[in-house]
């Protein structure tokens, strides 16, 4: 064995060790959170509870945004360490892990060793990209898929091969089978802009795109083909029309200036953000510059499709991470190549660096000194929920603080030591990150969710069998951590919404007992509505009441 395949088993064994230590550690050290890892988690749980793994469903009833692969992989998951956080996270943690040794192994195998190792340090030690593989939402699995449809898909252009056509297709179609038809659009948009760039030339045999779209078709309809045939058309009416409406209409509070994932993916993905800004220029010595373009494509696809949808979400643009860490790596090998880097790179690295540094040192300060803020915030909910008492330790801005040095030191070294200087970076994001999630993350929970959540977790002890909700805000961490059982009484679910019937469970004859959970800033409104109904007690931003089987309903005046 070569000097060469010897590092790269090193470097295999190295982002295997630190993708498994860092991405599955803590993973349960904080509740899921709302909506969507509760949501997705839920109907994982739900899966389990029923035995029906072909649809999706929240609350017992149909969830037709989302195909089931996800679920699939989170079912597994709870079949083998519980129904609990850590085991809804753990299908994005191991894909972290795949996800980097992926990076390794194609930027070696396609530029050089050194390549793939920048290409897989710069995800692994970047923001969101790493918060993402702690997470229990869809969209890591998703983007890995997108990411080697797209890779096979170049593969097959530079040089042709039935085999990668085919693995190309059965990689769209996992993601269409992650979340829909936008995983075909994501390719398919991707493809059509650099056949556009190269005017149209003929860039694949009819065989190659036969093949692709056969393999595509299969893979997708294994969920597809079987709900059609057990359901008919509705379920995928509805799943269309959500889809439809997911571009054309605005969810609430969902509603973002069109340059918003612009600027969540360059401040969100630091410190890589910063070096794929000289990364996206072409480099007429690129070895492969079908996969250049490629992702080049992938990245504005992203960008702009999601600029574009009305309703904006962080996670919509993560699949722009994936492109930006290839830009990234390519810069950092040039910079450290030639051991310098370009006027002002440094300023751009100190600046965003130093605002990060400054916000993860000042959240525990304000957590330290919030009752001096009170005055100034205008928000009864917001207020209560920082009046929860928490026990800090008094040195956890030291955290923040020592990420700013460690920023520093890197921004001071990288004109002469661009490797040394640039691992420092990467090296100290991925501890700090680390570390936050475990030690801060959840005592800053505790201002939000987390007592309600403990609520909903001491009636699944306490009392099962009755019903729980809330009233006047949407939530489904009621559904997890209650561990909702599927309800008989048919009063209690709307026809209409397939959701709980909520005014039947104020007002209505109910068999079980009902506890239902308030906003602080509503508490005195749904007091003089429900005067029938018990306070059990207030902690932080939430109110917790329960009307009892036996009480009759409330008379009509």
């Amino acid at each position: 064995m070569n000097v060469s395949n010897t590092q790269y088993r090193l470097y295999q064994f190295f982002f295997l060790l630190a993708g498994l230590l860092f991405f599955t550690t803590f993973l349960g050290s904080v509740h899921l959170f709302d909506w969507d890892e509760v949501n997705f988690a839920e109907s994982a749980r739900e899966m389990l509870v029923t035995g029906n793994f072909t649809q999706v469903q929240i609350n017992y009833r149909p969830f037709w945004e989302k195909p089931p692969l996800f679920f699939w992989l989170q079912s597994v998951s709870m079949s083998i360490f519980g129904i609990n956080a850590f085991a809804a996270r753990l299908p994005n943690a191991i894909f972290g892990v795949i996800t980097l040794l992926t990076f390794l192994r194609i930027g070696t195998r396609k530029y050089s060793l050194q390549m793939g190792f920048w290409w897989a340090m710069a995800y692994l030690g970047s923001f969101l990209p790493f918060m993402y593989f702690k997470s229990g939402i869809i969209d890591p699995v998703f983007n890995y898929f997108i990411f080697l449809g797209v890779y096979y898909l170049a593969e097959t252009i530079e040089n042709p091969s039935n085999r990668k056509a085919i693995l190309a297709g059965i990689f769209t179609g996992l993601a269409v089978l992650t979340k829909g038809p936008v995983g075909f659009l994501l390719i398919l948009l991707t493809f059509l802009a650099f056949w556009i760039s190269e005017r149209f030339r003929k860039i694949a045999t009819w065989q190659v795109v036969v093949l692709y779209a056969l393999a595509t078709a299969l893979v997708s309809s294994a969920w597809f083909a079987v709900e059609l045939w057990r359901g008919g058309w509705w379920f995928f009416k509805m799943f269309i029309e959500y889809q439809i409406r997911l571009f054309s209409t605005p969810d609430a509070g969902h509603e973002q200036p069109f340059f918003y994932h612009f600027v969540v993916v360059f401040l969100g993905c630091f410190p890589m953000s910063v070096f794929a800004l000289w990364g996206f220029r072409k480099n007429p010595k690129d070895e492969s510059p079908v996969f250049h373009k490629k992702m080049l494509f992938l990245f504005w696809v992203v960008m702009i499709l999601f600029s574009i949808v009305k309703t904006k979400i962080v996670h919509y643009s993560s699949m722009a991470y994936f492109p930006l860490s290839f830009f990234a790596a390519r810069a950092i090998t040039q910079f450290v190549v030639q051991n310098s880097i370009p006027k002002r790179f440094e300023w751009f690295l100190g600046v965003l660096g130093g605002i990060f540094a400054l916000i993860l040192t000042a959240l525990p300060l304000f957590a330290y000194y919030k009752e001096n803020f009170y005055a100034y915030i205008d928000d009864t909910f917001a207020v209560d929920c920082l009046k929860t008492p928490v026990k800090w330790g008094g040195w956890e801005f030291l955290i923040g603080f020592l990420y700013g040095v460690a920023v520093f030191w890197a921004v001071w070294k990288i004109k002469k030591q661009v490797a040394k200087a640039s691992i420092t970076l990467f090296g100290a994001s991925t501890l700090v990150i680390t570390t936050y999630l475990a030690i801060v993350v959840p005592l800053i929970e505790q201002y939000s969710q987390a007592p309600a959540i403990e609520f909903y977790k001491m009636l699944r002890r306490e009392s099962p069998n009755s019903y729980v909700t809330t009233v006047w805000f949407k939530s489904y961490a009621h559904y997890f951590y209650f561990q909702y059982p599927r309800y008989q009484n048919p009063n209690f679910y709307q026809k209409e919404t397939y959701q709980e019937n909520t005014e039947w469970l104020l007002n209505g004859n109910i068999d079980k007992d009902a506890y239902f959970v308030v906003k602080t800033d509503e508490l005195h409104r749904f007091q003089q509505t429900y005067p029938h109904i018990t306070m059990l007690y207030q902690k932080g931003g939430f109110a917790f009441f329960k009307r009892e089987a036996h009480e009759p309903p409330r008379s009509e005046d």
